[in-house]
């Protein structure tokens, strides 16, 4: 019997996963997974970089714009549907793609999450008015306090993990890391990490560039169409936050632009740095021949997966 296989793309944002994933997905004559959270919501289109028609049409994708930014949907709900998703897929495919930039989504697909208690609603209501009326500066300072060992390892910048952390600790009267790192449930699948990389300054320059295709594109209407909504979880998210500062006239156009391109230049970094912890995944050049690529992937999945 065969194994079945979840080849997952991963790497920085701009560095090009949706063409490699798509390739892969034609080659192998299977489906794509996207575990881009920033992707799922269906009134975020330009300002998420999902995939064009044209890509759509390449391969069959999920989890693309299937929610509305009204509608909660966690990484453990992702978690549950991909995993359901893939069982009815691997009932007909050997292989399935994920492709996605964020880490957390791809590690509880292939991984499993840590069990949390549950959370009144209410906790993250009240987290999510501190962080509008006090800034994020006051939830790092909490989380210092109540939990230590995990702000020395959290994105201090990203303010989802902050009140993620917050929620469960108020909750449960304990620290969020004390939930963290429990043994996993085995998943019915084997996994293989394929990472694109390029060096530093040209992942820049691609943020930069794809920055101005999505102002080019109207990016600064479609925050003007979502501002009413800016204080919903889902548009706490680069590329929106700086917009609505300049709707409200906080800064010029220009600089809204310019911190838009800095602030994912340093999420690239952050995804980087969460990448490189990962020593399965098997890195290659961004600008890599498809032919070389493709035959690297299928002698890994002959020497470390089907031979097992």
């Amino acid at each position: 019997m065969s194994t079945k296989v979840l080849l997952a793309v991963v790497g920085p944002t701009a560095i090009g996963k949706t063409a490699l994933g798509i390739r892969l997905a034609q080659h192998f004559d299977t489906e794509i997974l996207s575990a881009d959270s920033r992707q799922f919501f269906k009134e975020m289109q330009i300002g998420t970089a999902v995939p064009s028609k044209d890509e759509l049409e390449a391969a069959p994708h999920h989890f693309i714009q299937h929610k509305s930014i009204t509608e909660p949907f966690s990484v453990g709900d992702f978690e549950k549907e991909a995993l359901s998703l893939l069982d009815e897929l691997f009932q007909e495919k050997e292989i399935v793609v994920m492709v996605g930039g964020s880490g957390l989504y791809v590690d509880a697909v292939i991984n499993g999450l840590d069990e949390f208690p549950e959370v009144d609603p209410e906790i993250r209501a009240n987290l999510n008015q501190q962080l509008e009326s006090e800034g994020v500066k006051s939830l790092q300072n909490e989380l210092k306090q109540k939990d230590p060992d995990y702000y020395k390892t959290v994105d201090l910048e990203n303010p989802h993990r902050l009140i993620r952390a917050l929620e469960i600790c108020r909750a449960s009267n304990r620290p969020y890391s004390s939930f963290l790192n429990r043994p996993k449930p085995e998943r019915p699948f084997k996994s293989l990490y394929i990472g694109v990389d390029a060096p530093r300054q040209t992942i820049y320059d691609r943020i930069n560039a794809r920055v101005d295709l999505m102002m080019e594109a109207g990016l600064l209407q479609e925050a003007q169409k979502l501002y009413p909504y800016r204080n919903l979880n889902a548009l706490q998210t680069v590329g929106y936050k700086e917009l609505f500062e300049y709707i409200e006239g906080q800064c010029t156009l220009e600089a809204a632009i310019s911190e838009i391109k800095k602030n994912t230049r340093r999420f690239a970094k952050r995804q980087l740095t969460w990448l490189r912890k990962n020593e399965a995944i098997s890195w290659v050049p961004h600008d890599a021949e498809p032919k070389s690529v493709l035959q690297m992937v299928t002698d890994r999945l002959k020497t470390n997966l089907y031979a097992q």
